[in-house]
Formats: C-alpha cells, structure tokens, sequence
C-alpha cells in the first residue's frame, strides 16, 4: 500500500504542503502553553488540590469556575515540564530508529500518539477531579508525537534538489509557529465550544494525519541529492530532469565517485592521516578523509562542549519564560485573569514571527558561501611564495573560514537578543512585554538553527545527527530546572519573578563564551593557512575535528 519512491517524487508538493500545515497545528503544539494552561484551570484540572475559600472567583453564570491557587499551578506546570522534556528528549532515540526504519513508521506511530493525547485529554475533562492525573501522559504524548511529525517531515526536502535550503527553512519555521495553535483553540474555547467538542475533533484531524502518510509516504527514506544513488533510485524513471545528464548536480555527483574509486589507497608510508581528493567541475576541492573521524573526537571537541553549554542555557530561558508568563503577567496585571488571557494570546500570536526569522538565521549562515573555495591547496601556496606576489589582497574566502565567521555573527546576535530579552523581564512596564514577546519568539527562531548549521560546518557529515540529538537531550535536561526555578517563584519569592529573572539574565551571559572561542578556532585556522596552506583535515588532525 506503501507507494514507491518514484510514486512520492510525483507527489512531493502535495507532501510538502500537508507537511507545512501538519507541523503548524500538530507538531510543538506544546510551547503555547500559556494559553492552554488557562483552558485546563477553567476545567479545573487538580482544582481540587485548592482549598474552597481560595475560589474568589465563583459565580452564578452557567459555566462553574473552579477555584485556583499555586499548587495547582505546580502540578500543571510539572505536565509541561514533562512534556517539553519529550519533546527535546526524544531526538537522539527517533534519530537512530529513523535511521533504521526510514521516516514512515515513525511519522505513523507520531500520528497515533497524538490522536491519543487529544482523546486523553477530552476523556479526563469529563471527571477532572478523578482523572486530573492523566493530562501528564496526555502531554507527553503530545510532545512525542508533535517531535515524530517534526523529526520525519525534516527528511521531506531531500525530494526537492536546489530547494531543499528552503524547504527546509519552511518546515523549521512552521514547526517553530506551532505554539500559535492553542492560543487559536483557546480563542475558539472562548466562543463558547467545548473543551470536549475540540479536544475530539482535534484527535480526528490527527488521525488524517495517519492517512495521508499511509497513502503517501514511502517506506524507503528520502535519500539526499549528494549521495550517488539519488538518481538511480528516484531518476531513473526519467523524473527530475533538472539534474540530469546536463545537470550539475548529477555530473558533480558521477564525477566524484568515479575520482573516489580512482584514487589509489593512502600508505602509512606517506605519513599523512588523510589525503585531498582532486578538484571537482567546479575548479574546487573536496577534503575527503579516507579514514573516519571517530565519533568520541567530536564529542570531546571545545566546539560542541561550548554549544551545549549555550543551548542548554538558551533552552532554560526559554522554557521557564513559556511556564510563567502567565504568572508573570499575573504580578503585573491588576486588571482580572482576562487581561491575562489577552496578553497570553497576544504572545501566542506572536509565534508566526518564526516563519520570517528561521529563514533570516538561514541566511545569515549563508552569507558568501557561493563565493568561498574549500581551502588553500600547497601548490598555489608555494607558487605564490615563489613568484613573489603578494596574496594579501587577491586572498580567496574559504568556506570553512566564512562557516565560522557566519556562526560567530549567528551567536553573537543570538545571544545579543537574549541578553536584551532578560533586561526587559526585569522591567515592571506592562507595555515593555509586547517588545519581551517579539524578542523571545526571534531567539527561539534563531538558536537551534544556528546550531544546527554550526555542527554541519565544523563536523563530519556522519556525526550531525548523533550530535544534535545528544544536544537536544542535554538542552532538555537543562529545561528540567525550570520546575524548581518555578516553585521558588510562586512560593518563597510570592509570585515576585525579578530574582529569578536576574539569575537567568546572569546565567545567560555564559553564552558568549561559545563565540569567542569560534573567533579563536577561527584566527588559529588562518594562521595555519597561510602559513602552509594544507587543508583543514591536515591542520587539525591533531586537536579539532573537521568537516
């Protein structure tokens, strides 16, 4: 039933398209939390933890109010602390097994646990007081099946050649404007349809989900255009002329494995770990080492131990700023809980500023790639020497150099409109949280694709996936302390966020150390450029590993 991979070629827009709408309304739904936490306390979920005076806001109207108080709030934000960790978490796991059973299982299985965790929470609202318990694994169904669908549509661009960039950028940035989705269900909750009523119907879009992918995704994964049976596997049928005989894409591709099987096989005599491959078509060249980098170098390289430092920090910020902007509003609001409403769905909205930052960040790590050449070669280094000329101002970019100098500009802005996000948390103005919003949706637009282009700069193509998932699992450990930072805010501090805001400000500034240490590896590498003019491998086989 499963269609083949030429059958989905044909179909791939329609893919992409659903893909785009099944990230924006089913993916990380989770992060519009506030908004779905004032549904969930007007049900009344662990209400019953209240005692009943605390209800001051019981009326005769035909809907019940249930009373409120912290400790409700504590239970409900340890779901989202829950659920926000698998959906982190569960990056590196999806990761291998995507690897292992292609992309179509796991959207199937993404699917089917959120329909389940729509039905969850439709079946708990019925009895809050006895079956409150179940929103923590309704929630983190959610977050498993919103990081399936997430993870599985990523491999999507794959199908598209010289638009992959921007695919891919497209469903970065749908996944990233999910959180608009319960502040669009609490608007429809507010117009009076149940909670039931929409948990239900939610569940049975889901299970569309299900469908389409059953019909339309094959279970071979999409294969990349770089890899040389892109063309025997999805061209072959005389699909996607763009690329073929007269493309580059295709004569790059045939042209470097035929260079790879000429080659002859490295010696120990010639004393070198790796060796250069000969110039492509284009009149650039290619570090291919022949032996692998291991996987324990990567990991132990200052690069990643530095960006995990970062987004583990950045990750914290975040989180805790999703969990108690209710609270925080709340201190600030003196006018009733629906002025709250209407700033959490004002920072709801704001989410689909992801859509235009995602991209931004894009291309900012992309800035003069096309102009770059891969790296000096002896010959012309040595040629250069003897002839005498100066090089200085006729010195070529090269593309390591300017991925590092394009990440240092994504971090230091990065972290530039973190710093500036703290400073206005600390900030009691009401109208100053607008500019909070704007600033929080455009970091969280920013991190994760900049580490993302970070890794795929300075590591082997066959260790991104291994390291964004670990990283994504030790960011989603760092998230955990949200819970304590959160239960010290509305308890001894009494709702007062500025100590913890402080703190976070504070902490947040180690996020600069990941920047200055690029500018450092950067500097390193063009000394040893200039000086020898050996490739990136030669250089630095001994202490940083490569692309």
């Amino acid at each position: 039933m499963a269609p083949t991979l030429q059958q989905a070629y044909r179909r791939r827009w329609w893919m992409a398209c659903t893909a785009v709408l099944e990230n924006l309304f089913f993916s990380a739904v989770l992060l519009g939390w506030g908004s779905l936490l004032i549904i969930l306390k007007n049900e009344g979920f662990y209400s019953s933890m209240c005692p009943a005076e605390s209800s001051t806001n019981t009326t005769q109207d035909e809907q019940r109010r249930w009373p409120g108080c912290d400790q409700q709030d504590e239970m409900l934000n340890l779901g989202f602390t829950i659920g926000s960790f698998v959906l982190s978490a569960t990056t590196l796991p999806l990761g291998i097994l995507m690897d292992r059973f292609g992309p179509r299982p796991v959207r199937l299985v993404g699917s089917a646990c959120f329909t389940a965790s729509c039905t969850l929470m439709a079946l708990a609202s019925r009895d809050v007081e006895a079956l409150s318990p179940l929103i923590f694994l309704a929630l983190s169904l959610n977050g498993f099946g919103g990081i399936c669908l997430t993870f599985t549509s990523l491999t999507l661009p794959n199908m598209f050649g010289n638009l992959r960039s921007t695919l891919m950028a497209l469903m970065i940035g749908s996944y990233a404007s999910s959180a608009i989705t319960f502040p669009g269900i609490k608007l429809i909750y507010d117009a009076g349809v149940a909670f039931v009523v929409i948990m239900f119907t939610w569940s049975g879009l889901a299970c569309l989900i299900f469908l389409n992918c059953t019909l339309n995704w094959p279970i071979e994964a999409f294969p990349a255009p770089e890899e040389v049976n892109y063309t025997k596997k999805i061209k072959l049928s005389g699909l996607a002329l763009d690329h073929k005989v007269t493309g580059d894409l295709f004569y790059t591709h045939v042209t470097t494995m035929g260079q790879r099987l000429s080659q002859k096989a490295p010696s120990l005599e010639d004393g070198s770990d790796a060796f250069m491959s000969p110039q492509d078509v284009r009149g650039t060249s290619e570090n291919l080492p022949e032996r692998p980098v291991p996987l324990r170098k990567s990991l132990c390289s200052p690069t990643f131990l530095w960006s995990l430092l970062t987004m583990g920090m950045t990750q914290l910020r975040i989180i805790f700023y999703m969990a108690a902007v209710n609270k925080m509003l709340e201190y600030l609001v003196t006018g009733g809980q629906e002025h709250v409403g209407f700033y959490s769905s004002v920072f709801g909205a704001m989410q689909l500023l992801c859509l235009l930052t995602c991209p931004l960040i894009g291309y900012i790590m992309d800035w003069r790639i096309k102009d770059c050449v891969d790296a000096p070669t002896q010959g012309t280094v040595l040629g250069d020497a003897r002839d005498g000329v100066a090089t200085k101002s006729i010195r070529p970019r090269y593309c390591k150099i300017q991925k590092l100098t394009n990440a240092i500009n994504a971090f230091t802005l990065t972290n530039l409109l973190l710093v500036g996000f703290g400073i206005t948390c600390l900030i009691n103005n009401l109208h100053l949280q607008f500019v909070t919003f704007v600033l929080h949706t455009i970091v969280r637009g920013f991190f994760h694709s900049a580490c993302g282009s970070l890794y795929a700069a300075v590591f082997p193509s066959n260790h991104f996936g291994t390291l964004t998932g670990l990283q994504s699992l030790i960011s989603a450990v760092f998230a955990l302390l949200q819970q304590p930072l959160f239960m010290a805010m509305v308890g001894p501090l009494k709702g007062e966020p500025f100590w913890v805001n402080l703190g976070l400000l504070l902490f947040s500034l180690l996020g600069f150390l990941l920047p200055s240490y690029l500018f450092y590896y950067r500097a390193r590498l063009q000394k040893e450029y200039t000086a020898n003019g050996m490739g990136p491998l030669k250089v630095l086989s001994g202490s940083e590993v490569t692309a």
